[in-house]
């Protein structure tokens, strides 16, 4: 039986800044980072905004809601498309868009046309190319280090981020202060240059393959099909529902503590957001040596009780060098537990499906913020912003502790790269990629002591005949020959048979190993394909013979 290398015991762990010796890793990452300080600045002007225009706490969490909104209606179908175009393309397209809304809205500000509901509608607007873009985004690490980089890569792009959020929203309430909204909003235009330029340099390499590419609803349902088998990803799935539905309430209510419960100005309010991204900073530097000690699972409990325990002290607190500290605490807390989310969500799946389940991933995060800023700001309106955060607090860590049964496992150690290990199926013609369904048979002979272990080896595989494009799965035993099982899976078309060849992992390889292992005789498992006739020698009835 096959079996997986493991590292070197010998090799050491790869550092946390290690993804940043491949240069065009390190020049997107800097210029993304520099993307995210304009995206922040963005934030901060249009949420104060928001505070001079009206003094509605349900308008100003909007202006969080209008950004994350548009990633809940579009991620999925970005994702999809990230899967089967040119990502580098597509990458470009979108940071034009996000470039031009940015620069028209700036114009608006600096004629003082910018009212409550252009500010939303183009504030959505910039959401729409960020939910475009993110899924490719998120999906083009893995291209730009080796795998052995890429735990730490994406460790990165969340310590990026972070270092956005802890300069974005200080430099952001800075510049509204001394110059106004409309040079933040310009400020934010320019910010997309750089990750122009870098993906314009970006010479992406082809991935070879033989098959055409998949459409963009076969993509779509794919995607889906994948993560409703992944245990991994469903779990990370309902963590990240858990947490960020109820966490988005301190940054949703931050403009309204500060300049109504506090009386300060945008420069507080951008200090306050600074604290966040240095204490996330600080964290992610902690992150190795915390995940050498605790597990994943563990470690996002943990963060996520100390996120729920910042809340209530926000609202209880009414000086800046109480409050202070405690936004440096919520910083922590909230990078490990988006850190831990995000590793998760990209090592859990194989490349070919890795854009979509990102996506997945991004849209229930941004439905949480988006959702979790309406409902707050709503409850704060009515009651108050304290009251808000005592309730978003308790549902904080309620949550957190049911979460702990989805476990997410050891998803670094899986084994996701092409295996092709299938051989190619045995054919007497070509046939029709559109051909089918198709059905597909392995017979097995198992002794009576391994029955059981093959049976649940056999519910693993199943899972991922279905993830990789089976509609229907089973196992059947002979009657006349106990211990002859003949599993069965059956796919919509020849193509779609074909791309389950390309799709096979390690992990499934692996998996079949071991079943085989059980398999008993000289021969390994029999395997046979049948597949339906053409549509149009199905239509035609037989001689003496009605349609049925």
């Amino acid at each position: 039986m096959a079996t997986t290398a493991s590292p070197s015991p010998a090799t050491p762990a790869p550092g946390a800044w290690a993804p940043l010796g491949q240069p065009t890793f390190r020049a997107l990452w800097l210029a993304i980072v520099a993307g995210n300080i304009g995206t922040w600045m963005h934030d901060v002007a249009a949420a104060w905004v928001m505070t001079d225009l009206t003094g509605s706490p349900l308008m100003v969490a909007a202006v969080q809601a209008a950004t994350t909104l548009p990633v809940v209606v579009l991620a999925l179908a970005a994702g999809a498309l990230a899967d089967i175009v040119d990502r580098r393309r597509y990458l470009i397209v979108a940071q034009l868009w996000m470039a031009s809304v940015a620069a028209l809205l700036a114009v608006l500000a600096q004629a003082g046309q910018v009212g409550p509901w252009t500010l939303l509608a183009l504030t959505f607007a910039l959401g729409v190319g960020a939910a475009m873009a993110m899924p490719a985004q998120a999906a083009t690490t893995p291209e730009l280090v080796p795998r052995a980089l890429l735990a730490p890569a994406v460790a990165l792009n969340s310590v990026g981020m972070n270092i956005a959020r802890s300069i974005g929203p200080a430099l952001g309430g800075l510049v509204v202060a001394r110059l106004g909204a409309s040079w933040a909003f310009a400020l934010n235009a320019v910010s997309f240059i750089a990750v122009l330029v870098v993906l314009w340099r970006w010479r992406r390499a082809p991935v070879p393959s033989s098959l055409p590419a998949e459409t963009f609803g076969g993509a779509l349902r794919a995607g889906l099909r994948y993560a409703g088998q992944a245990t991994a990803l469903r779990a990370v799935l309902v963590k990240a529902a858990c947490f960020f539905v109820f966490a988005s309430a301190l940054t949703a209510l931050m403009p309204v503590i500060v300049r109504r419960d506090l009386g300060a100005g945008p420069g507080t309010f951008g200090l306050l957001l600074g604290c966040v991204g240095i204490g996330a900073i600080a964290g992610a530097m902690l992150l190795p040596r915390l995940r050498g000690r605790i597990d994943r699972d563990t470690l996002v409990l943990t963060a996520s009780l100390l996120y729920a325990a910042c809340m209530p002290a926000v609202a209880t607190f009414e000086h800046l060098a109480l409050l202070c500290p405690v936004m440096l605490l919520a910083g922590v807390a909230w990078i490990a537990v988006l850190s831990s989310l995000q590793v998760a969500a990209q090592t859990a799946v194989p490349a070919w499906v890795r854009a979509r389940a990102l996506s997945l991933y991004i849209v229930v995060f941004s439905a949480g913020m988006a959702g979790g800023a309406l409902i707050w700001g709503a409850l704060a309106q009515r009651h108050g912003s304290d009251l808000a955060l005592y309730v978003a607090a308790a549902g904080t860590a309620l949550a957190a502790l049911f979460a702990r049964r989805f476990r997410l496992g050891g998803t670094d150690t899986l084994d996701l790269a092409p295996s092709a290990h299938w051989p190619e199926p045995l054919v007497t013609e070509a046939l029709d990629g559109e051909r089918g369904p198709v059905l597909v048979t392995v017979e097995y002979r198992i002794d009576a002591a391994d029955r059981d272990a093959f049976l649940r080896a056999m519910r693993e595989l199943g899972r991922s005949r279905r993830r990789d494009g089976a509609v229907q799965w089973g196992v059947l035993e002979d009657t006349a020959q106990p211990g002859t099982h003949l599993e069965y899976f059956l796919v919509p078309s020849w193509l779609e048979h074909l791309r389950q060849h390309a799709r096979v992992t390690g992990e499934e390889r692996r998996l079949q190993d071991a079943l085989r292992a059980l398999h008993r005789g000289d021969a390994a498992p029999a395997v046979r394909h049948f597949v339906a006739g053409s549509a149009h020698d199905l239509a035609k009835p037989g001689p003496g013979h009605d349609d049925i």
